[in-house]
């Protein structure tokens, strides 16, 4: 089963992703800086999920 965490920060890495971009086209180094500041914090939370649901999964068995 998929954690909620998972999708989430799947989701915040993306768009992470877009605005580092969007950033580097139109050379705003701060959108850029945030862009890869948010896929930081989108893998770190896609990886807390993956954790979480290995625990849960350990648990149940």
């Amino acid at each position: 089963m998929v954690d909620k965490n998972e999708i989430k920060g799947a989701i915040k890495e993306a768009g992470g992703k877009v605005k580092e971009s969007v950033g580097s086209a139109v050379g705003n180094e701060k959108m850029r800086a945030e862009g890869k500041a948010d896929q930081a914090e989108g893998k770190t939370q896609k990886n807390y999920g993956k954790v979480k649901d290995a625990v849960e999964d350990q648990t149940r068995h």
